[in-house]
Formats: structure tokens, sequence, C-alpha cells
């Protein structure tokens, strides 16, 4: 039974489409997801029937899965973030034109050409969601969560977004302004989250750590860890 990554990015890669549930803010559980049994057994049997009809390359298949375990994913758009969290003048050239500033670390191409980066301060917070489908900034954020492709999420962070941070468990104070950027197929977003308070000792590296792809769509912030834990 494939329930390991390589199977999960193969399910997405070969059942896209598929139906994502309503209950966006428990629809995944992080890091910590289980593909379930029956899933994982259906999609190799899919991925099998593909490869044995000649319609799909194992060797491409293989390609797209490694591009997304190592080559995009939120890692990159993490280290964006810690760039411009210690230098000033990469997070003004990153704010003023993302396109250009996240090419400078490489980042770009198909679903990430056009990124527009804003920025949390104390007082605004932005949100990130695609009204009509789920475009991503797939270069530096990876594949979409489920929660992000769900009817409930898209219709209602417009809506009442403030409702839908608490759901998150990140509650705004209502002097916070709170701003909802609607993704299309021509330009994503990417959210740069407010750096820590306290975390002025801690190198790009280990700040880039800190920083959770959830805080780069607006649903949550960056926190230090607690006492006790390593970076």
């Amino acid at each position: 039974m494939d329930t390991t990554r390589r199977g999960f990015l193969a399910a997405a890669a070969t059942t896209a489409g598929a139906t994502a549930t309503p209950d966006f803010v428990h629809a995944e559980d992080h890091d910590h997801q289980v593909v379930p049994s029956d899933l994982a057994l259906r999609t190799k049997s899919l991925e099998s029937l593909l490869v044995e009809k000649g319609l799909v390359d194992p060797a491409a298949l293989d390609a797209v899965i490694d591009a997304y375990d190592h080559k995009v994913g939120p890692r990159n758009g993490a280290r964006v973030v810690a760039r411009a969290w210690v230098d000033a003048a990469y997070k003004q050239r990153l704010l003023a034109d993302g396109r250009s500033a996240l090419a400078e670390l490489g980042y770009g191409g198909t679903q990430g050409d056009d990124t527009l980066v804003v920025e949390n301060t104390a007082q605004v917070h932005n949100l990130v969601v695609c009204t009509l489908c789920s475009c991503y900034p797939w270069p530096i954020l990876g594949l979409p969560p489920v929660w992000y492709k769900s009817a409930a999420y898209r219709s209602r962070a417009v809506i009442d977004p403030r409702g839908v941070l608490r759901e998150f468990g990140l509650v705004v104070p209502e002097e916070v302004e709170v701003r909802v950027w609607d993704s299309t197929a021509e330009l994503r977003y990417l959210v740069l989250p407010e750096r820590p308070a306290g975390s002025e000792h801690l190198s790009e590296e280990a700040l880039a750590a800190l920083v959770t792809r959830d805080a780069m769509v607006g649903v949550a912030k960056v926190a230090l860890p607690q006492k006790g834990a390593q970076l």
C-alpha cells in the first residue's frame, strides 16, 4: 500500500479535480495527514492502468513528484519571507515588484510568474483566497491545501474574513483592517507576515524555519517556538 508522500502527490497528479470537503478548517491535519487506505489503493491502481495503456510516462510522473518534493513548496516562500525580514532593501524590492524580487532567489515560472506580495502590519492583516477556483503561487507555496480549494473557504473568506480567521484560531483585533485578496490565473498573492517580536537574534535560516504556509496565505501568524523547543 502506497501511503508515502509519493503516493499522495501521485494522487494529486492523477486525480486532480477530486471533490474537496467543505469543512476547510479540519479538511487536513497539516503535516500529519495520512492518505486513507482505500484512496491510496485506488490511486495506485489508476496509475498502474494509465501506465499500462501508455497514457502516463512513469518517468514524467516521477519528475513532477520530485519537483514538488524538492524544488517548489513552502520552504521557498519561507526563504523569501526571511530574506525580507533581514534585508530591508530586498523587502522594498519585493513589495514593489514581486516577480523580479522572487526571481532574484530563483523562484517564478509556471503558476508563479506574476505574484504580488502584501505585507501584514500592526494596522493591516491580509488574507488570500481564490473565489473562482484555486489559483495559488505553486513555486513558492507548493500544492494548495484542501481547505483552500473548498467552496466553504472560497465563499466565506470574502463574506466573513474575520469569522474564517477565528475558525483557524486567529483573532484579529477590530482596530486592525482585514484585506482580502482574490487570486486569479494572471495574478497570485503572497502574504509577508509580521516578524515575531523577540526574533532579532535569529539567523535568516532560523527565521525561515519559523515561517509556515498558513502564515503566507494569511490564516495564521508566525510565532516563536515555545520554551524548550529547538529551531
